[in-house]
Formats: C-alpha cells, structure tokens, sequence
C-alpha cells in the first residue's frame, strides 16, 4: 500500500454537512465569503481522517457562481484566500499534507455544450495565478470533455508542478468509458498524449496524471481499464486516480445551479469495495467528491494502513 496516496473527499458537501453557510449559486464560495472558519476545519477534518492531499476550495471562485458581477470583484481574491487558508491547514497537519490548487469547469458543471475555449481560457488564467504561489500540484476537475482538457493543458504547459487532469464520466454504463461529452475516455487520453501540432506541443509530464471524478462509482473501473490500455499504447507510465461521488446518475443537460443533485446512502465500507477495486486495476491516488466526507476517507486510512 506504500504506493497509495489518499486525496481528500467533497469540499462543497462537507460544508454543507457541519453547518456552513451554504446555499445555490454560491456553494461552497459561500463560506469563503461568510465564514472562512469553516473551510479551514473542512481540511482538517480530511487531514485528521488521513489525507495526504487536500484540495483548494476554489471550484465555486467562477461567473457560474458567483455571477459575472461578483466575479470580476472578488473571484482572484476569493481563490487565493482559499489557496491560503488549504496551505496553513497543510503545514499544521500532524503528517506531511500536499496542497493541491483547483481547477474547476469555468462555464458549468457536466456541460461540456456551455464550453466556450477563450472565456474559460481567460477565467482558468486568473484561478491559476490566484492560487499558484501556495500550492504544491495542481487538480484540474470535472472535465466533461476534450475541448476543456486541451484548454487546461494550455494552462497548465508551463508549470513545473505535477498536473493531474480528472474527467467526469457519464454515468450510463457501457463497454466504453465516456465522458459527458460523448466522447471516449480512449480518445481523450489519445488526445492528450498525442501531439498533432508541433507548434503547440502538448507536454504531458511523468509526474502528471489521468484523474476520474464527481462521477459515480461505478463508472469508474472500465474509465481505468481504457486508460491503462492507452498508457500502454503510448508506452507511458503516469498516475491514475479517482474520486467519485455519492450522487445519484446525473441526466445530461443537468443545470448545475438551478437544484442540488440527489444523493445516494454510500456507506464508508461500501466506498471502500469499490476503492479496493480501482486500486487492483491501477488507481494510485483515491479519494472522493461531492458527499464523500471525512468518515469515507478514514476508512480508505485505516486499509491503506493495514498493509
């Protein structure tokens, strides 16, 4: 189990689990804005449940939530005083804790169809920037499909950091692995370890990885199986990771803000099932997304340990 890194689990419904504020369209910006306190005692609620890796609570730092008006005033302040807030939890853990920046889907969650390459280039810029100085790898998330990875790796392709890229999966089971888009989970990783333009050469480091989440669990062991068969293809060694959630499926054409996806009875052990099997297929780094909490991730410990 040396070889198993633990992320942390669900920011936006953790908060929301121990009384933040918290509400539509802010999320989990909320209580950045209202009540700061409690985004630190989300991270250490992760640490103390044994992360390794907690995440930077900037997925909501967006126009998507927090309008075009409020954005524009405080979105960088927002995603740096989150970036300062997970870097201070990091260093008064009781164990070596990484700080990994958010990149968040900067149009809409799950809509690849609301993806417009310049504008989520320019706000990803800004995230980037804001939260660079105090973080040690970066996480871009829920990528639903290729257009949206390419654009994350155009922002990420100078940064010395580890980059992970996690997609999210349609949640309708099948053969293939697709993402929201449609698209193969082959073609994308294809997409992103091929470069077809010498000019903008796509660099995909060795320290970089391949990411599933916010995705049920479920969707996850055949999203592995393609990637390892492409990495082979490409004779590439990179990390796998995932962290699925605790929804239920998610309908294409899901408006993230206009209601609070359902979720699902998941117990800790039943997490742990399928953790077990993501990490026999491949899967070194693990954790959880939207209501996957402290108590998922102690158990994910308490295995990892027992090795």
């Amino acid at each position: 189990m040396n070889n198993l890194t633990l992320l942390d689990g669900g920011i936006g419904r953790e908060l929301k689990r121990i009384g933040a504020p918290f509400s539509q369209p802010l999320w989990s910006a909320q209580s950045l804005i209202e009540a700061p306190h409690y985004v630190t005692q989300v991270h250490e609620n992760f640490i103390q449940a044994g992360a390794d890796i907690i995440t930077v609570n900037s997925y909501a730092c967006v126009p998507f939530h927090l309008g075009e008006t409020l954005y524009q005033q405080q979105g960088a302040t927002l995603a740096r005083q989150a970036a300062i807030i997970a870097k201070d939890a990091a260093n008064n853990a009781p164990h070596p804790v990484l700080v990994a920046g958010s990149l968040p889907p900067p149009l809409g969650s799950y809509r690849p169809d609301l993806f417009e390459q310049q504008q989520a280039l320019d706000i990803l810029t800004t995230l980037f920037e804001a939260q660079d100085e105090h973080v040690d790898l970066w996480l871009a998330e829920t990528i639903a499909s290729i257009g949206e990875a390419n654009t994350l790796v155009n922002v990420l392709k100078n940064s010395t950091k580890p980059c992970y890229y996690a997609f999210t999966l349609s949640d309708e089971l099948g053969e293939t692995a697709r993402l929201r888009s449609g698209e193969s989970v082959a073609e994308a990783i294809d997409a992103m370890l091929t470069t077809t333009n010498q000019e903008q050469a796509i660099q995909i480091k060795e320290n970089d990885g391949i990411f599933f989440n916010c995705s049920i669990p479920e969707a996850m062991e055949q999203a592995i199986r393609d990637t390892t068969s492409q990495l082979e293809k490409h004779h590439r060694q990179l990390n796998i990771g995932v962290y699925a959630n605790s929804f239920t499926p998610i309908s294409q054409g899901h408006e993230a803000n206009l209601t609070t996806q359902a979720s699902r009875d998941l117990s800790p052990e039943e997490y742990l099932v399928f953790a077990k099997k993501w990490h026999h297929l491949g899967a070194n780094i693990i954790g959880g997304c939207c209501g996957i909490n402290p108590n998922h991730i102690k158990a994910l410990a308490e295995w990892k340990h027992a090795f």
